[in-house]
């Protein structure tokens, strides 16, 4: 029989460490998967469990039973929505709503047909300690099975209070039980959570393999999904949202704000534009405005120093009048300078201040000269 993970799309680092870990029988007992989203974090749990239960049975059925993410074999957790009255020592589910509990129960049916299926529930973006409570129940349910799993999806999204009772389960592990983190977020976990856990790290794909996703997992038309992968920053999420998206619209709009944020006195209309991205596409993108931005900035600078190979092909044009006009504009700096900020964004700076903050360096860059 094939190894089941044959099946993970590139990852050859972490697929060598996992085979290690098989071959030697020597299994920790939480594992953290972490790494950018859409990397192939939940698609490598589920191959890494199937190929730990062929290792002590051949029997396709039972090892099917694991694909189809059902307890009393695979527990998920994942962020909830409140429920109506709910209290602390409630069950997850205990207070949710009827079409609530059925969308979760369609999103796992989608989950077990296809891994690199999006996974979210409305008004949801906090694991509360009742869920990471309803570990101890599902650690007490019958199974003839040698190995049990229990996968954390967001697990960063975890309260302190959950993360805490979380610590508890990981130093005391339930017996044949494994948990399996998946996070975008090493920092936001107790260092005594990432202490307890074998910490695994997921690097970001090739264009050709989110291009392969989007095609085979979702039936993407080609020339969209080379698009929207060559834009993608190594995510099949976020390629998967810009096949969605008018990505066309998108590239001017980054233009748009570049030229109004180089040039002295547009600050508010540089802002507005980015105000306007976010009402269209959502305050979570903005990370990835800013890295078209870097990409443009990088290929100004790839223009400059003669490098015909750059993303911004319909747009070339842009940054060869800008280095025609300022060159000696300190584009490096400015790089590094907006992954600065974006630091202090992502540690709860006011979004205010974050985007005329931008704004500013930006137009600083060119002031000076």
């Amino acid at each position: 029989m094939n190894s089941f993970l044959e099946n993970l799309i590139e990852q050859n680092k972490v697929k060598k460490e996992l085979e290690k870990i098989i071959s030697t029988r020597r299994v920790p007992h939480a594992f953290i998967f972490y790494g950018l989203e859409g990397t192939g974090k939940f698609n490598t749990a589920i191959q890494f469990i199937k190929e730990l239960i062929s290792a002590h049975t051949n029997d396709i059925i039972t090892i099917d039973k694991y694909s189809k993410l059902q307890e009393p074999y695979i527990k998920l957790i994942f962020p909830l929505p409140r429920g109506k009255n709910e209290q602390s020592e409630d069950s997850a589910f205990d207070k949710l709503p009827k079409d609530v509990v059925e969308e979760i129960q369609q999103k796992i049916k989608e989950k077990s047909q296809n891994p690199f299926a999006p996974f979210s529930i409305d008004n949801s973006n906090q694991i509360r300690i009742n869920s990471i409570r309803d570990i101890k129940k599902f650690s007490t349910l019958s199974s003839e099975s040698i190995y049990r799993f229990i996968v954390i999806i967001n697990a960063h999204l975890m309260n302190e209070q959950a993360q805490n009772a979380l610590l508890k389960t990981l130093e005391e592990p339930p017996e044949n039980i494994i948990l399996i983190l998946l996070t975008t977020n090493l920092d936001t976990l107790l260092p005594t959570v990432q202490s307890r856990c074998r910490i695994i790290n997921f690097e970001p794909l090739s264009e050709n393999a989110i291009s392969n996703i989007l095609i085979n997992q979702f039936e993407i038309p080609k020339k969209i999904a080379e698009s929207a992968s060559h834009f993608s920053f190594g995510s099949f999420t976020q390629a998967l949202k810009l096949a969605n998206y008018n990505l066309d619209k998108i590239l001017d709009l980054t233009i748009d704000f570049l030229r109004n944020a180089f040039t002295v006195n547009k600050y508010f209309t540089a802002a507005n534009i980015i105000k306007n991205f976010i009402e269209e596409f959502g305050e979570e993108q903005i990370p990835f405005f800013l890295n078209l931005i870097k990409l443009w900035l990088l290929d100004a600078i790839r223009n400059k120093n003669k490098i015909e190979n750059v993303s911004f092909t319909k747009h070339s044009e842009t940054f060869k009048k800008f280095n025609e006009k300022y060159p000696n504009a300190s584009l490096n700096d400015l790089i590094h300078k907006i992954d600065l900020i974006e630091s202090y964004y992502k540690r709860n700076l006011n979004l205010n201040v974050f985007l005329l903050t931008i704004i500013f360096e930006i137009n600083t860059v060119v002031k000076r000269l």
